[in-house]
C-alpha cells in the first residue's frame, strides 16, 4: 500500500469530484489560483522535473519560497518524487541561510525572485547545491523555475511507507540557532485527523487564511494539510500581513477560518478599534498559536469581532497543536486541555509528576512527533524520550484540568525563592491601557539577586509618562514580589518570524 502523503492530500480529490474546485488563491502577487486538478498535475510535473534532473530519493529540496502558488506545488511535488522538501523561513539573513543550507546539504534550492538578493551571497561557496531555481526572472548562474519544469513528464507519487521521512522543518530559533526537525509521511494526516478535524472542525466549504506562513509548522497545518484534508480553499499572502492588508483579505476573500498569532491579534485589535470591522467579514472561528495568547488580547478580540479565538500550544517537534481550548469552551488565559489523540503531563526536575497548581515542564506524546533532529544526536536524545517529547515549556494545571502557560524553561526565574512566570507578568502588563506588548526577563539588582525587568511597547498615542504607574498596576494584579523593578519603553521586541518573543536576546542586554 502506497502511504505517500501526497496521495491523500492532493491526488485523492480528483476521484472525489473536486478537480475544478480552487485549492489555493493568491491574495497578492499575480492573484492567481490553482484548482485541485492543477495542483495534482503541477506537483506531478515538478516530481518529473526533479527525476529528469537526477534528484534521488531523500535528497533535500530547500525552499525559500513565499506563500504563492508555486509553494504547494513544490512541497507536494518533492514528496511525490521521494525527495525531502525543506521549507525555510523567508525572513532570515544570509548568514543563517548559509548555516541551514550547509547543514541540510540540499542539492536543489528554489527561491522566490524577491528573496534572491538576500540568498545570493551564500550560493557561490555552497558545495552541495547542484541547481538553484528562481521563481520569476532568473539571474545569471541560476535557472528559471518555469524552464526547469517545462516539458517534464507528470509522474505519480513514488511508493512510500507512513514511517518514511517526508519533509524537514527548521525550528524558529526562539532560543537560539534553528534545528532541522525531521517528519514522516503519517505526521501530516495525524495533525489533520486530530486538531484539524476534532478541534477546528474544518469543512469542505471553509475558506482558510493563515497569517502564519507555510514554512512555519503552525502555518503548514493551517494553510496546507488542514484545508487539503477536506478539500477546502486556502488564501495565500506572499507579502507582509499588516492589519490593513489582512483587513482587506477579510473583506475581499471572506475567509471563514482565520489563523493568527498573539502579536498580530494585538495589532489587529488596535487597528479595528479605529476602523471598525471589515465589511462582509465572514470568519466563523479563529486560532492562535506560536506563543500563549494573553487573556486581555483574546477577550478584546472577542468583544470587537464576536468571534472566538481557539488558543493552543504546538511545536515544530510535534508539527501542530496538541494542547488547546475548544470552540464554545474558551477560557482565555489558559491553553485548554489535550487535543484528542495526545497525552500531556507535567514533571519536576526529577521527572516526577507534579500536583495540581504546581509548575512543571510540559511533556507530550502523540502520533505527529518528529523522528528527531538532523545532525544533533545529543539534543534529539534529550528532547525525544521514548514516546514522550519534552516541550521546554513550563505549565501549571488547574483543578478543572486546564493548563496555564508559565514560560519557557529557560525563561523562568525565582524571586525571593518563588518561581516567577515571565508570561504572567507580561499578561498583567498588557492589560494596562497604555501597553501594546511586553516582555519580561530576569535582571540582577545591586545585591546580585534576580528581579523582573520589563520591556514594553506602547499603544499609539501614549508616551513614556504613561508607564509611571505600571509597577503598582502589576502589584495589584498578580502580587507584590512579581512586579517589574525596571520598565524600559522600546519601539519593538525581538521576535522570530513566527511571532515568538526572543527573550534570550533581551537577557543578553541586561
Amino acid at each position: 500500500m502506497n502511504e505517500n502523503a501526497a496521495l491523500y492530500f492532493v491526488d485523492r480529490h480528483l476521484d472525489a469530484g473536486r478537480a475544478d474546485k480552487v485549492a489555493f488563491q493568491e491574495a497578492d502577487g499575480g492573484k492567481r489560483s490553482l484548482t485541485f486538478k492543477q495542483l495534482a498535475e503541477e506537483s506531478g510535473r515538478f516530481a518529473g522535473a526533479l527525476h529528469r534532473h537526477g534528484v534521488r530519493r531523500e535528497e533535500r529540496v530547500a525552499m525559500i519560497v513565499q506563500d504563492q502558488i508555486e509553494c504547494p506545488v513544490i512541497f507536494w511535488g518533492a514528496l511525490k518524487a521521494g525527495a525531502i522538501p525543506v521549507p525555510l523561513n523567508t525572513l532570515l539573513s544570509a548568514p543563517v541561510y548559509d548555516v541551514i543550507l550547509n547543514d541540510s546539504r540540499a542539492s536543489i534550492l528554489v527561491v522566490s525572485e524577491k528573496l534572491w538578493p538576500t540568498v545570493q551571497p551564500v550560493i557561490a561557496d555552497n558545495p552541495y547545491l547542484r541547481a538553484v531555481l528562481v521563481i520569476g526572472e532568473a539571474p545569471e548562474g541560476t535557472e528559471s523555475y518555469q524552464r526547469f519544469v517545462e516539458g517534464a513528464q507528470i509522474l505519480p507519487a513514488v511508493e512510500a511507507h507512513e514511517d518514511e521521512m517526508a519533509f524537514w522543518l527548521y525550528s524558529s530559533g526562539s532560543t537560539g540557532q534553528p534545528k532541522g526537525v525531521r517528519h514522516v509521511h503519517s505526521s501530516l494526516k495525524a495533525t489533520a485527523d486530530t486538531f484539524g478535524a476534532q478541534v477546528l472542525g474544518i469543512r469542505e466549504d471553509d475558506i482558510v487564511f493563515s497569517v502564519a506562513k507555510i514554512f512555519f509548522a503552525y502555518g503548514l497545518g493551517n494553510a496546507m494539510s488542514f484545508p487539503l484534508s477536506v478539500g477546502a480553499t486556502t488564501v495565500l499572502l506572499s507579502g507582509r500581513p499588516t492589519p490593513e492588508v489582512v483587513s482587506g483579505i477579510l473583506e475581499t476573500h471572506r475567509p471563514t477560518l482565520f489563523c493568527g498569532v498573539p502579536t498580530f491579534y494585538a495589532a489587529m485589535n488596535a487597528a479595528l478599534e479605529k476602523t471598525g470591522l471589515p465589511q462582509g467579514m465572514s470568519v466563523r472561528l479563529c486560532t492562535s498559536a506560536g506563543e500563549a495568547l494573553p487573556r486581555e488580547v483574546g477577550e478584546r478580540w472577542h468583544r470587537l469581532t464576536g468571534t472566538e479565538i481557539v488558543d493552543g500550544v504546538g511545536s515544530t517537534e510535534m508539527l501542530h497543536i496538541f494542547l488547546s481550548n475548544r470552540p464554545g469552551e474558551i477560557v482565555y488565559g489558559t491553553s485548554g486541555t489535550a487535543v484528542p489523540g495526545y497525552e500531556v503531563r507535567l514533571v519536576d526536575e526529577h521527572d516526577e509528576d507534579v500536583g495540581e497548581g504546581a509548575v512543571g515542564e510540559l511533556l507530550v506524546r502523540g502520533p505527529s512527533a518528529a523522528d528527531g533532529y538532523w545532525n544533533k544526536r545529543h539534543k534529539s536524545r534529550s528532547t525525544f524520550e521514548g514516546h514522550w517529547t519534552r516541550t521546554g515549556d513550563k505549565y501549571e494545571c488547574t483543578a478543572d484540568g486546564r493548563y496555564i502557560y508559565c514560560g519557557r524553561t529557560d525563561d523562568m526565574f525565582k524571586v525571593s525563592g518563588i518561581w516567577v512566570s515571565p508570561f504572567e507578568v507580561e499578561q498583567a502588563l498588557v492589560e494596562h491601557p497604555a501597553v501594546l506588548e511586553a516582555a519580561v526577563v530576569a535582571c540582577a539588582d545591586d545585591k546580585g539577586l534576580d528581579k523582573p525587568k520589563a520591556y514594553v511597547v506602547l499603544n499609539e498615542g501614549q508616551d513614556a509618562a504613561a508607564v509611571e504607574n505600571l509597577k503598582e498596576f502589576v502589584k495589584e494584579k498578580i502580587g507584590m514580589w512579581k512586579y517589574p523593578r525596571w520598565v524600559e519603553v522600546v519601539d519593538d521586541l525581538p521576535k522570530t518570524a513566527t511571532g515568538k518573543i526572543q527573550r534570550f536576546k533581551l537577557r543578553a542586554q541586561v
